[in-house]
């Protein structure tokens, strides 16, 4: 069962505060220290790390993953925060007459951690899917590297499942693989 982490809070004081601002963000950003901001012995605000409210992936890795996105000038796409704080993105994709809705969940670690990808309007009967209901893309064939892999392929192996679905919708089997293929 997953807990979500225990804030413990410090008082600090508004003089505090002021006399040195720096070192109580470092204590907050560093530490994961908790404080409730006090002015004239009244509490006013917080400050909280921002892994409480945002998922546990490095702003850098974020900002490669948004210019890989924009130099495919893939559109449109949005990136939101899921309630579990992770990164959704969101792909409008059309593949054959159809358009889905391509889903990539970055969960926290990533990216030590594969991506999920769910596509919103697939049937349940579907076969290579999780029983998440997830896209099985990341197998023997294929398999998710950190260091080699973005969205950018993370999308392109969606698409590829998606044309084997519609295959598989028309002809009622899975399209047999070929190497390196899902």
């Amino acid at each position: 069962m997953d807990l979500e982490p225990t804030l413990n809070f410090e008082t600090l004081s508004m003089m505090e505060l002021r006399s040195s601002p720096g070192e109580v963000l470092d204590r907050v950003s560093e530490k994961g220290i908790a404080f409730l901001i006090e002015r004239n012995g009244q509490p006013k605000a917080c400050l909280v790390p921002v892994s409480i409210f945002l998922p546990n992936i490095s702003q850098d890795r974020i900002n490669k993953e948004i210019d890989a996105l924009t130099e495919i000038e893939k559109a449109p796409w949005q990136l939101t925060i899921s309630n579990d704080k992770e990164f959704v993105a969101r792909f409008k994709e059309k593949v054959g007459r159809n358009e889905y809705t391509v889903e990539i969940i970055l969960p926290h670690g990533y990216p030590n951690s594969a991506p999920k990808v769910r596509v919103l309007e697939v049937s349940n009967e579907s076969p290579h899917r999780w029983g998440d209901g997830s896209l099985c893309i990341f197998g023997v064939m294929t398999t998710w590297n950190p260091g080699k892999h973005k969205m950018t392929s993370v999308l392109e192996l969606a698409i590829t499942w998606l044309s084997r679905y519609e295959q598989w919708r028309e002809l009622g089997s899975w399209p047999e693989q070929e190497d390196g293929d899902i």
